[in-house]
């Protein structure tokens, strides 16, 4: 058995699961449990961002780079939610220095996605970017959504991504064009540290690009957690 805190509560276009993944409060390591929780075990478990969970999760026999962090899961039992130092120390210890860094790949300019066939350090990375190098907008393609730019450490932007943060996208659904989502990203211009987690999908060709797309897992915020204006 082992202690995990959950870090990525993100949305299928299938309401019934969710993927979550948690860091290893012993090794440090990213997981995904598998097969993915169902949103009525989520709701029974209080799976949120910060909980903290005990279970026994064991590495799949076969995994599928990038997504080298899927393993087994059972037993799975709500412990306590963390306090915001525990959950952002956790996240300043999963840290990536870039997108790049963290991913082991060289993306170009306008590249969002890892190519097929290309092999990746993982499928999840933390990183801490300032402030104001973070935009979110209404995805005037999808109305409900919201999208996110990012500019990491390195300086290299990353434009119009997905935003799947379950909390989020759920937040972005139910303000369709009465201006909350430009007062979220006021406040998230107005904190002192904003951490970020980011991932791939599974494999998605659009038009000749082939490969794993990058998404915004999660958008954590400090001293003031965006969770507070996002429940509102």
């Amino acid at each position: 058995m082992g202690n995990y805190i959950v870090t990525d509560l993100t949305r299928f276009q299938d309401p019934q699961i969710v993927c979550t993944a948690v860091i290893d409060l012993d090794t440090g390591k990213c997981l995904r449990p598998m097969p993915y929780l169902t949103s009525k075990t989520v709701e029974e478990l209080n799976v949120l961002p910060g909980a903290i969970l005990e279970g026994q999760m064991s590495l799949k026999d076969c995994v599928e780079n990038p997504h080298v962090e899927d393993v087994h899961c059972s037993g799975l039992k709500y412990v306590r939610a963390a306090s915001s130092d525990e959950f952002k120390a956790i996240l300043e210890r999963t840290s990536s220095a870039s997108i790049a860094d963290g991913f082991g790949i060289r993306f170009a300019v306008g590249q969002k996605h890892i190519p097929a066939g290309q092999t990746a350090a993982c499928s999840i990375v933390t990183i801490r970017v300032e402030p104001d190098s973070i935009g979110i907008c209404e995805d005037q393609f999808t109305p409900g959504k919201a999208r996110a730019q990012i500019v990491d450490q390195s300086g290299q932007s990353f434009n119009f991504l997905s935003i799947t943060d379950l909390g989020f996208f759920d937040y972005a659904r139910n303000h369709i064009g009465d201006g909350q989502i430009e007062k979220a990203q006021e406040f998230i211009s107005a904190q002192r540290e904003v951490h970020m987690r980011v991932g791939v999908g599974r494999r998605y060709q659009f038009g000749n690009r082939d490969g794993y797309w990058l998404q915004v897992n999660g958008i954590y915020t400090f001293p003031d957690s965006l969770r507070e204006i996002m429940a509102n």
